[in-house]
């Protein structure tokens, strides 16, 4: 039996390890806080890429075996923020059943009132009830429960001890982009679904076809393939849309945000 569940996720484990890596490396090496602090930003961006990743790992987990997917959850944690079972219990088992229900949505934008949140509002509620909607969802899935709970003790009993070692590179090199990239995905959701059709399934859910954001967030894009079909591993997204794309109303279809929106829509042709 192979590692990998399926072959397409090589590559990018491998690039998150090796960012995994580069972090322990200058917290246990690097005192000079210039360069600290420059490594961290640096960092940021694909901290907040690999959200996704774990987006689409607890989708899918990469792994034939359970450990794997554990020890990989350890590190993406400390990469986003998002530790194991969060987003399954709180975006899998809460948001893709009720997201054509605003009553019940777990990401919801829109108010009781009927008012569509703003940005801002939207990101900052998800951001403080993520985790509480995933401890209570998680009343009713007990063995999820159970590492989600160890996990997350887990991960604090870590950066407590990281805090402890160095205070300012766990803060610089771990914390403070935990949190960004924590806060990015957030807002990100809101772009995937905020005043879409509550009633049709084909227009529940903005896409966006750009290459390079789909490159980097694992054609996290095609959204309407994902919300029906979200076991489908990520590399199988684009085909599926093909067969639906004609059923997705125009409007339905936008480009990214910034800083993505400044990368080329089409990779350059040699």
């Amino acid at each position: 039996m192979t590692l990998f569940r399926f072959a397409e996720d090589r590559l990018p484990v491998t690039i998150f390890l090796a960012l995994f890596a580069i972090d322990l490396i200058i917290f246990a090496t690097v005192s000079a806080w210039p360069l600290v602090l420059a490594w961290a930003v640096l960092s940021v961006p694909a901290k907040v890429c690999i959200a996704a990743w774990n987006h689409h790992h607890q989708h899918v987990p990469f792994f034939h075996s359970a450990v794997s997917n554990r020890l990989m959850e350890i590190v993406f944690g400390l990469q986003t923020g998002a530790v194991s079972n969060v987003w399954v219990l709180h975006h899998n088992l809460g948001h893709h059943d009720h997201y054509m229900d605003q009553s019940k949505d777990e990401s919801a934008w829109r108010l009781p009132d009927g008012r569509i949140m703003s940005a801002h509002e939207y990101t900052w509620r998800l951001v403080m009830t993520g985790y509480v909607c995933a401890l209570r969802n998680s009343a009713e899935h007990p063995d999820i429960r159970r590492t989600f709970l160890f996990m997350t003790a887990l991960h604090i009993t870590l950066l407590v001890a990281l805090v402890w070692i160095n205070a300012f590179n766990a803060l610089a090199i771990f914390i403070v982009p935990m949190v960004i990239s924590f806060v990015v995905t957030c807002r990100h959701t809101y772009d995937h679904h905020a005043g879409c059709s509550e009633v049709d399934e084909y227009a529940a859910s903005n896409n966006i076809m750009h290459r390079w954001y789909n490159i980097l967030t694992g054609n996290l894009g095609y959204h309407t393939a994902h919300h029906l079909r979200p076991g489908l591993h990520w590399s199988k997204l684009p085909s599926f849309h093909a067969r639906i794309a004609k059923k997705i109303p125009s409007a339905n279809f936008r480009g990214p945000g910034f800083p993505m929106s400044l990368l080329p829509a089409e990779l350059k042709q040699t």
